[in-house]
């Protein structure tokens, strides 16, 4: 298996890999993971993640350098499962509000705003931390092996507003309902970082590589 961890100038790159290279060996998956940008790499892979750090903007800004956005368009649209992590998550949505309004991909309903009503009920942003994740058990390849109650690892301070409820797996309460898992053929994202949620994120991670779309 060929796992592409999309090189687009944004954070966690190099955890994002190690942590799939872990999935894989917990599975017992052979897998060749690499970051890259190259279109060939992208356009041959087996599966493509998008870690995300930072500001949704400055994310997208990187996408749209170079060949990027095109490159994922056609390689998702032909079919290659796709794993957004944090604001690569986000950029799945139609448009962000952090630092302006920015285009997204528009692969799955809603926007990126900020959490308002989490500020509103005394909470602090960024949030932080360890949260429950809440889902429907079996409704997910992602989720197989995983409880309602386990906990993934967040740190955001905008959310996915206005989404399709059929396209959120799991969700999470921050004085707010977060989309936490969110998914659309194969396309899907985690709010919340895989790469640091330790068996959890590894759980997800063996499951996106195993995951058999359609």
């Amino acid at each position: 298996m060929r796992v592409v961890v999309i090189d687009y100038n944004g954070g966690n790159l190099a955890s994002a890999a190690q942590a799939a290279r872990r999935a894989a060996a917990l599975r017992g998956i052979k897998a060749d993971i690499l970051i890259s940008r190259e279109e060939a790499d992208i356009l041959s892979a087996d599966r493509l993640i998008l870690p995300g750090q930072g500001a949704f903007a400055n994310c997208a800004h990187g996408l749209n350098t170079g060949n990027l956005r095109p490159l994922l368009e056609k390689a998702t649209a032909e079919g290659t499962p796709f794993l957004g992590i944090c604001v690569g998550m986000q950029l799945m949505a139609r448009y962000g509000l952090e630092h302006g309004r920015t285009e997204g991909l528009g692969w799955i309903d809603g926007h990126i705003a900020p959490m308002d009503e989490s500020a509103k009920a005394g909470l602090q942003l960024p949030h932080m931390g360890w949260n429950t994740l809440s889902f429907t058990p079996g409704a997910h390849p992602l989720t197989e092996g995983l409880q309602p109650g386990e906990h993934g690892y967040f740190v955001h301070s905008y959310a996915l507003k206005e989404a399709h409820e059929d396209e959120v797996i799991a969700t999470a309460d921050y004085g707010m309902t977060i989309p936490a898992i969110v998914a659309k053929g194969n396309r899907c994202g985690t709010q919340f970082h895989v790469e640091k949620s330790q068996e959890v994120g590894l759980t997800i991670l063996g499951n996106f590589l195993l995951w058999q779309v359609g």
